[in-house]
């Protein structure tokens, strides 16, 4: 389980920028990191309930990270962007690899993990969901070119002999299933398709998600 410490609740005000929101915590207005670039336009809106973790780093000019929200349907959504990784390797831990390695080199790429089970040799790349509608996940919320590179990356994988796993890790709990966001990014959908085609496995990872917390379940 991935744990948060010094886990406060705010309420979100606006977001100037990708990198930065405006929270009031406390009773004060603070300018405060998003842990997530993407676009978040249906879970960060005025008035929602945030929470935030308190930065150790007395250099840096915030003082705190946003990590999760509370949607309006009442879904908490761990925003974190490095949040899936941390799930996928604590969960890895359970299956019975004999090898595991985070941040492979392969061709032009670092896939997220390169794995051994005897002979076998494995390549998972890992993606995080935030983005649901009618308790359907998707991804992604922007455009991602480095998402489609790495989805092909694993259709070659495959063809060389590995194992190639595409993971999505839902950052929510009641959700499933993730789609191909093709009204945002119609390339994803398409490298989706020809992955699942080629004999990539599609790995839905549901977790359990409380305001300073995330696992795999």
């Amino acid at each position: 389980m991935m744990v948060y410490g010094n886990i406060e609740r705010a309420v979100f005000i606006d977001r100037p920028n990708r990198f930065i929101a405006r929270v009031e915590v406390n009773g004060t207005v603070e300018n405060v990191h998003v842990k997530n670039t993407g676009r978040c336009r249906e879970l960060l809106v005025p008035g929602a309930e945030v929470w935030l973790t308190a930065s150790d780093d007395p250099l840096r000019k915030t003082a705190y990270d946003l990590v999760a929200v509370r949607k309006a349907n009442g879904r908490t959504v761990n925003i974190d962007s490095q949040a899936p990784n941390k799930v996928v390797s604590e969960w890895l831990k359970d299956r019975d690899y004999d090898r595991i390695v985070p941040e492979y080199k392969y061709g032009s790429s670092r896939i997220d993990f390169y794995m051994e089970r005897g002979n076998e040799k494995y390549l998972m790349e890992v993606k995080g969901c935030t983005l649901e509608e009618d308790g359907v996940g998707f991804f992604p919320d922007a455009p991602t070119t480095r998402g489609v590179k790495h989805v092909r990356e694993l259709i070659r994988a495959k063809e060389e002999g590995y194992h190639a796993i595409l993971a999505f890790v839902i950052q929510m709990e009641g959700v499933t299933e993730v789609r191909a966001n093709v009204k945002t990014h119609p390339e994803f959908g398409e490298a989706m398709e020809d992955a699942a085609r080629a004999g990539v496995r599609l790995l839905f990872l549901p977790c359990r998600v409380e305001p300073d917390s995330i696992r795999a379940i």
